[in-house]
């Protein structure tokens, strides 16, 4: 099979499944190595790039998904209504970053730093497919240490979790002084 057939029916692949798929199940579905796989896929994602098209290729942890440019969103947009069942609330936007920089972290640690209980916001996460449970700890009750799944790196257009903006000391000073003055 030659290399523009392969990269037809990844496209069409990835076009059909929607969510991110790894590169393992292409080239199964391809009956190829994976390494050939990565080749086609990262040059399937310049092309799209120095053809100026509509759509991108965008990888996350070994995962590969097709995407609408970024700078078209205000165009798509106009098609949709908004769907504030699926937007996130300031509470879950403030648990799912201590997550992100602080993973595999604790229900009861997230209670601590936020100042209040997070049981519904964390359901809502797990349910949005943002977070998941990665595991119980060897302490009296076996609480449930959450992390962010693929899901999460994939809506926020991550490629890892290494992608994180790094939060700088006085933005940490900046966040605990506004803390502080709301509690006065």
């Amino acid at each position: 099979m030659d290399k523009n057939r392969m990269k037809s029916i990844i496209e069409s692949i990835l076009f059909a499944w929607g969510e991110p798929i790894k590169i393992g199940e292409i080239s199964k579905i391809l009956n190829i190595k994976p390494s050939m796989t990565k080749n086609i896929l990262s040059e399937m994602a310049e092309e799209y790039e120095a053809e100026n098209r509509g759509i991108v290729l965008k990888k996350a942890n070994e995962m590969y998904q097709l995407k609408t440019k970024d700078e078209n969103f205000t165009y798509i947009n106009q098609l949709f209504k908004p769907n504030t069942r699926n937007s996130l609330s300031h509470s879950a936007l403030e648990a799912l970053s201590i997550i992100a920089y602080k993973q595999p972290v604790t229900k009861i640690e997230i209670d601590q730093i936020r100042g209040v209980k997070s049981d519904y916001i964390l359901r809502s996460l797990v349910d949005k497919k943002l977070i998941a449970i990665k595991g119980k700890l060897d302490k009296p009750g076996k609480p449930s240490i959450y992390g962010t799944t693929d899901h999460f790196l994939s809506h926020f257009g991550l490629e890892s979790i290494e992608n994180l903006p790094e939060l700088s000391f006085e933005e940490n000073i900046e966040n605990v002084e506004n803390i502080m003055n709301e509690s006065d």
